[in-house]
């Protein structure tokens, strides 16, 4: 999914794009509310001139793409609890799907949106809101299905399960840390470092101390034996 900045100016008319500084706590979902309009559209819909309204976003995301109109360090007016300072306009990034074209490819790139979100800022699913939890409005209410919500554990476990599959992969390729071994001041070889825990020759390292290994092959065991030849 190609994801592009394309910021509301800030004299945007109704106040869109008000300037306040913000450092969020969470993130709200949203559905646009419009079953033919795309990303593009939405974003032309804060600065089209007929439109009266004091309402904006963060992002909205449709089936090809991701949009940032209003940077993520401001607020937006989207989650209709007004502008006190723990109100959800003030602390949380509001996020529009789309619910025009391939829904559920809006609703993958949504959600693997919302995981790298998640993921960069060291926070989980519980960090999400639904706006509904702010304002009491029906919405994201693609999700809402007769009041049982099942739509919203539906996308939060689909997040969660991107969150999880992006810190598996990162781990797996995580790269080993090669450190010297070293006794008496003298490097006699190399060792791993592999999660926290070192790896050494032991043969070396214990002749170097003047030990003596065997294997013992009866058994799966390597015996050391101090001042052994």
């Amino acid at each position: 999914m190609n994801y592009r900045k394309d910021f509301i100016p800030r004299n945007t008319a109704h106040s869109r794009r008000p300037g306040n500084a913000m450092n969020a706590t969470t993130i709200t979902i949203h559905n646009t509310g419009n079953a033919s309009s795309s990303a593009a559209n939405e974003r032309a819909w804060l600065t089209n001139p007929s439109n009266t309204r004091t309402a904006s976003f963060h992002i909205v995301v449709d089936e090809r793409e991701a949009l940032e109109c209003i940077p993520l360090n401001e607020n937006a007016w989207h989650a209709g609890d007004g502008s006190g300072a723990k109100s959800g306009n003030r602390t949380s990034i509001g996020i529009e799907i789309c619910e025009s074209g391939n829904y559920a490819k809006t609703l993958d790139n949504a959600a693997g949106l919302v995981a790298q979100m998640l993921k960069e800022r060291g926070w989980g699913v519980d960090r999400l809101r639904r706006h509904y939890d702010w304002s009491g409005k029906v919405c994201p209410r693609l999700m809402y299905d007769g009041g049982k919500w099942t739509g919203w554990a539906e996308f939060k476990a689909k997040v969660s399960a991107k969150l999880n599959e992006s810190k598996g992969s990162e781990k797996s390729v995580k790269k080993d840390v090669i450190v010297s071994v070293k006794v008496g001041g003298k490097k006699i070889g190399e060792g791993v470092v592999d999660d926290g825990v070192t790896y050494v020759p032991v043969r070396v390292v214990a002749e170097a101390l003047g030990a003596c290994v065997t294997w013992d092959g009866a058994n799966n065991a390597v015996q050391i034996e101090k001042g052994a030849k």
